[in-house]
C-alpha cells in the first residue's frame, strides 16, 4: 500500500533526527561552525518532515476509525457524524501526502541565503537604462512588502535617467529561494521616453541573483586580493570626491572585481564588497549545480541562465508573459508596482511539479 511505503520512509527518518538532536549539543561540533550550520538546517528540515508524518498518520488513523463507525455502527446519528468525517479528511490526505513528498525532496541548500542582485541595461540603449530603473523599482517595492533589508552597493546611472548598472543586497527569510526566479533577459515592448514618433520599440535588461555567501562558505586568502581606493562619485554629500572611501577589490586568482562606493566610511564600504566577492567567487561553484539541474528540468525554472529570455513586459497591452510556464496576466501597473509574487508562486508550483518528477517518489 502506497500509504504503508511512505509512512516507512518517514518513520526511517527519525532515527536520523535522534542523532543530529544529539550532535547539535555537543560542543566539538558548535565549534566548528561549517558544521554547525550544516546540522542545524538539517534538523530542522527533518523537524518539519516528522511533524508532517505525525499530521498524516493522525489523519489517517481518524479515517480509519470513521470507515470502522460506518461499518459497524448502526445508529443513524453516529453515521452520520462518521460521514461528516470521512468528507473532511480523505480530501486532505492527497495534499498532506503531495506536501510530504516534497519535503522529501531535498530543496536547492541556498535557498535561506541573503541574495546579491544585479540589473544591467542591455539592448536598447538609454530606454534599456530606463527600464533597468523601472525593474530596481518593482524590486525595491517587492522586497518593501515582504518586509526585506535592500542595500544598494554600486550603481552606474543612465545617461537620461535609470541605471546602466545596480547592484544591491537583499536580507531577510528566503529571500534568494524566492528571488532565483528573476535571473534571466527582462525584455520590454514600449514606446521609449526618447521616441518622438510613438512607435513601440523592444529593450531589454538582464538580472543576476546570486546566494550570498557566508565567510565559511568560502576561504579567501588576503594574498589574492588586491585592494584599491578610490573617491566616491555621484550623490552623496561633502564627502564624494574628496575622501578615499570607495573600495575595489580584485580576487587575482580569477580576475573578479567588485567595487562599492555606497557608505562614507571606506571601513563600511570594504566589508560590503567582501560579501559580494565571497558571493561571486561561490556562484562559479554554485552555477555547476545550476546546470545540473538546467540539464533535467524543462522549465528551466531556476537554473540561473542568464542569458535565457525570461520575461516579457508589454506596455501597450498591458501584459506580462513569463515564457518559462508560458503565463500571462494583464496587471502590469501593479506588477510594476511591486506586485510579483504571483508569477513567483507559479514558478515554485511548476518547478515542484519538476521535482516530483525527477524524484519519481
Amino acid at each position: 500500500m502506497a500509504e504503508t511505503s511512505l509512512i516507512e520512509k518517514l518513520d526511517a527518518l527519525q532515527h536520523k533526527f535522534d542523532e543530529i538532536s544529539t550532535l547539535i549539543t555537543d560542543p566539538s561540533v558548535i565549534s566548528d561552525q561549517k558544521r554547525f550550520v550544516k546540522l542545524n538546517k538539517e534538523y530542522h528540515d527533518l523537524q518539519e518532515i516528522l511533524t508532517a508524518r505525525d499530521e498524516y498518520k493522525l489523519a489517517l488513523s481518524h479515517l480509519a476509525e470513521a470507515k470502522e463507525i460506518l461499518d459497524i455502527e448502526s445508529d443513524p446519528e453516529m453515521r452520520e457524524m462518521a460521514k461528516a468525517e470521512i468528507e473532511a479528511i480523505e480530501p486532505k490526505i492527497p495534499q498532506i501526502e503531495e506536501a510530504i513528498k516534497l519535503l522529501l525532496i531535498p530543496a536547492d541548500p541556498e535557498d535561506g541565503k541573503n541574495a546579491i542582485v544585479e540589473i544591467r541595461g542591455g539592448t536598447g540603449g538609454d530606454e534599456a537604462a530606463i527600464f533597468a530603473g523601472d525593474l530596481f523599482k518593482m524590486y525595491t517595492r517587492y522586497c518593501e512588502s515582504k518586509g526585506w533589508k535592500l542595500e544598494v552597493t554600486s550603481l552606474s546611472e543612465g545617461t537620461i535617467g535609470g541605471y546602466k548598472e545596480i547592484i544591491f543586497t537583499v536580507s531577510g527569510q528566503q529571500v534568494y529561494g524566492t528571488l532565483k526566479y528573476e535571473s534571466g533577459v527582462h525584455r520590454v515592448q514600449r514606446v521609449p521616453q526618447t521616441e518622438t514618433q510613438g512607435r513601440v520599440h523592444t529593450s531589454a535588461a538582464t538580472v543576476a541573483v546570486l546566494p550570498e555567501a557566508e565567510e565559511f562558505d568560502i576561504e579567501l586568502k588576503e594574498s589574492d586580493v588586491r585592494v584599491d581606493t578610490f573617491c566616491s562619485s555621484g550623490a552623496g554629500g561633502q564627502s564624494v570626491n574628496t575622501t578615499y572611501s570607495a573600495i575595489r577589490l580584485v580576487h587575482i586568482p580569477t580576475g573578479i572585481t567588485v567595487q562599492c562606493q555606497d557608505e562614507k566610511s571606506q571601513h563600511k564600504n570594504k566589508a560590503k564588497a567582501m560579501v559580494e566577492l565571497r558571493s561571486r567567487i561561490y556562484a562559479i561553484e554554485h552555477q555547476k549545480y545550476l546546470d545540473e539541474i538546467g540539464s533535467k528540468r524543462k522549465t528551466m525554472v531556476s537554473t540561473g541562465d542568464r542569458s535565457a529570455k525570461i520575461r516579457t513586459y508589454n506596455y501597450p497591452q498591458g501584459r506580462i508573459t513569463d515564457h518559462r510556464i508560458n503565463y500571462t496576466i494583464y496587471n502590469l501597473s501593479a506588477f510594476m508596482n511591486g506586485d510579483i509574487q504571483s508569477v513567483i508562486d507559479q514558478l515554485i508550483v511548476a518547478e515542484n511539479a519538476e521535482r516530483l518528477k525527477e524524484s519519481e517518489l
